[in-house]
């Protein structure tokens, strides 16, 4: 079988969608991080602008290693998106036209100096950004710490961005505006300051020109993308006539929501679907409690209840019944109006991605570290309700499905994935409802004071822990 490659499109089957663009000539983007996200989703972005601007292709940089950019590279930069639904579907993409690894140095280094070059994207996750725990610049990072002694070639992302920022002020060439496309909150901001940092460590007028003249937008990123395994390539081969090595899968559901910073991207990103807004935040809580919030809520009750994935748990039409009027009652009601977003249909949306059969989503992994995602996807919700003189009470079964959830796997000796995952154990492994949260709260987790002290909060939570953990679902408005 041939394997798919830029030059071989038009020999893709009809029901193929492939580039209606020439493949990019001219280099605009620099992305640092090609992995299997950046390709299901900022280059798809991308690949729809390619259409009717094509000086925005996209060379794609890998700090470590040379994998991903080498099997890219063999097929001329084209792969294949495969749309995990009811109905897939296949997509080519040709949005890429360099493969540069840390022995490209000079390549990259001329990239990033260079005028044409308008924008610098990441997905590095969390880590790659080099910060501490309060977020900002870890300066003791080994990465950094070389990186400030001035090596010709920078390992860390945080060295590499400001590098090519210093070429462009001694140029007298205007900054790129670096993007950073990992989820964390306020990225836009830490990414700045963090670079701003980095400078200020060798050369205080740079950091000032970094400060005053480079914007960096805050973004949001989300489609669900499982990798990439042998079965799906088997798949997306049959598919195309053509074996992919580079192929990635991903949801239907997609979005980018990305800051207006007052001055152009560059690319016409707006224009290829992407949000552009001045509260990327209201989006990031939308998508915090109204995705996030129900996604543990399945989880916890859902693992009760026998169920193994977010789709099994959706076909329980009591549990779905109780999420969606959680999301629709409970949670969109105290959340503050964000504009351009629908929080009605973008509930209608998270629902629909619950019920994908296509997309295996395992309740375990989501019910991992309940401790550290709780207080956010759940807790926040219960005390905005509370302060507007409200009892959630699917709020407060939920959290009492994660106290059942603790208490079954503490009494059957199954472990609790968590960093505190002994201590809830040890709460949880005798007494009722209302003593393993009297524990826990001891232990200064799941509620801040004020809540912990809120009698009603107290008892509604015990009382639900109690009947998850029996399997009286009645009681919580979960029979069925």
């Amino acid at each position: 079988m041939n394997r798919l490659h830029a030059g071989r499109l038009a020999d893709l089957p009809a029901a193929v969608a492939a580039p209606r663009h020439l493949l990019p000539g001219k280099t605009g983007i620099v992305h640092f991080g090609p992995g299997a996200f950046h390709r299901a989703h900022q280059a798809a972005y991308i690949d729809t602008v390619l259409n009717h601007d094509p000086r925005w292709g996209i060379a794609a940089v890998s700090l470590r290693t040379r994998g991903t950019i080498a099997a890219l590279e063999e097929q001329g930069g084209a792969y294949t998106i495969g749309i995990r639904d009811a109905e897939p579907g296949w997509r080519v993409i040709a949005a890429h036209n360099r493969f540069l690894a840390a022995d490209d140095a000079a390549e990259t280094a001329a990239l990033l100096a260079s005028a044409d070059v308008g924008l610098v994207t990441t997905t590095v996750t969390e880590k790659g950004y080099c910060l501490a725990a309060d977020g900002t610049l870890d300066a003791g990072h080994p990465d950094i710490v070389h990186d400030l002694a001035g090596p010709a070639v920078p390992r860390s992302v945080i060295g590499w961005i400001v590098s090519g920022l210093a070429a462009r002020k001694a140029a007298g060439v205007p900054p790129f505006v670096p993007m950073p496309c990992d989820n964390l909150a306020n990225n836009g901001a830490k990414l700045h300051a963090a670079l701003a940092a980095f400078a200020r460590l060798t050369d205080a007028e740079l950091a000032r020109w970094i400060e005053g003249e480079v914007r960096v937008p805050a973004t949001m990123v989300d489609s669900i993308t499982p990798a990439s395994d042998a079965a799906f390539l088997d798949m997306t081969a049959a598919a195309l006539g053509m074996r992919d090595d580079a192929a990635v899968q991903r949801e239907s559901f997609v979005q980018w929501v990305i800051e207006d910073i007052g001055r152009p991207l560059g690319p016409d990103l707006g224009g290829s679907g992407a949000t552009i807004t001045s509260d990327v935040a209201g989006y990031e809580n939308a998508k915090l409690r109204l995705l996030n919030g129900p996604h543990s809520t399945l989880a916890y009750a859902g693992l009760l209840r026998g169920h193994a994935s977010v789709a099994e748990a959706m076909g329980d039409a009591a549990l779905a019944s109780f999420v969606e009027a959680m999301m629709r009652e409970e949670i969109a009601p105290v959340l503050r109006q964000v504009p351009g977003l629908d929080l009605g249909d973008y509930v209608g949306a998270v629902l629909a991605r619950f019920r994908n059969p296509a997309i295996i989503h395992r309740l375990e992994q989501i019910a991992m570290d309940g401790s550290q995602k709780l207080p956010y996807r759940l807790v926040d919700t219960l005390a905005e309700a509370r302060r507007r003189g409200l009892l959630p009470a699917r709020i407060c079964a939920a959290l009492g499905c994660w106290i059942a959830f603790a208490m079954r796997r503490a009494r059957a000796g199954t472990t609790i994935v968590d960093p505190l995952g002994s201590v809830i154990a040890d709460a949880a492994a005798e007494g009722d409802g209302a003593t393993v949260l009297g524990r826990l709260l001891a232990e200064g987790m799941l509620l801040p004071p004020d809540l912990a002290a809120d009698a009603p909060v107290a008892a509604a939570i015990s009382i639900a822990a109690d009947a998850a953990f029996a399997g009286d679902w009645g009681a919580i408005h979960l029979a069925g």
